[in-house]
């Protein structure tokens, strides 16, 4: 089987400045979850219609994200209990260009997924001694910079494609691994795919999808990391998306 280096050295590049067309940062997002091993096929299918990112020479890039919440998990449990106008707060580091931004993503009640960050010159795990994201955290959730705590690292790969035709755009993310202290789970065998569209429309992933068998399916890293690492929080609503994923684990395609 060709790897999926290969397979996206085939693909036409584009640049960060001229993916600024398409930051989609309202936008509506649609999930896939599938085993690695599908993703080269996937890849060859997508080539002639989509552009890739590339940064530095490399077309996948490294994304080191510390993620927040409350010390009673506020975050996260609005996302258990299926509550949207909801947050998650997080720092992330793209590591080939080294920027940092502290960015926060709100879901609101009709579904979308609205994003806003500040570029930071590091990622800070405490924010009080750092005023402009600490308001920035505050005037966002309404929730104080003091009660706002580090809680899970969440580290991949990620592949971003760019429709040639479309404002669509199409982030698939492998090596998945999360980590806090002394706590780890890898979840390398999945590949995490968003479809992000500025607004509905067909498009071929979903077709591929479609034709795989893949149902489209919410998966948030945060909340599968946190449920992992913290097993004492509930998680009930998270039963039916581990079952998946234990499946995925045996290379049973679902």
């Amino acid at each position: 089987m060709v790897d999926i280096h290969t397979i996206l050295q085939h693909y036409t590049p584009i640049t960060l400045a001229e993916m600024d067309a398409v930051k989609l940062m309202d936008r509506t997002d649609t999930k896939f979850v599938f085993a690695a091993a599908q993703l080269p096929t996937i890849l060859e299918q997508l080539k002639e219609e989509f552009r890739v990112l590339e940064v530095e020479g490399n077309r996948q890039s490294r994304y080191e994200t510390l993620y927040f919440d409350t010390p009673d998990f506020q975050f996260y449990h609005r996302h258990q209990t299926k509550k949207l106008n909801r947050y998650k707060v997080r720092a992330r580091k793209y590591v080939e260009s080294a920027i940092q931004f502290l960015e926060i993503k709100f879901k609101n009640s009709k579904g979308r997924t609205i994003k806003e960050r500040i570029k930071t010159t590091e990622i800070n795990q405490f924010f009080e001694a750092h005023q402009k994201e600490a308001e920035f955290i505050e005037n966002k959730t309404g929730v104080t910079s003091e009660r706002i705590q580090p809680v899970i690292w969440v580290n991949y790969n990620r592949i971003t494609l760019v429709n040639n035709n479309h404002s669509e755009r199409l982030t698939i993310d492998v090596g998945l691994q999360m980590h806090w202290e002394n706590k780890a789970v890898d979840y390398s065998f999945l590949v995490i795919a968003e479809l992000k569209q500025g607004k509905v429309m067909r498009s071929t992933f979903s077709h591929i999808m479609k034709a795989l068998h893949i149902r489209e399916g919410g998966f948030s890293k945060y909340c599968i990391g946190v449920a992992s690492l913290y097993p004492e929080l509930k998680q009930n609503n998270f039963k039916p998306k581990f079952h998946y994923i234990n499946k995925l684990k045996g290379n049973v395609y679902v």
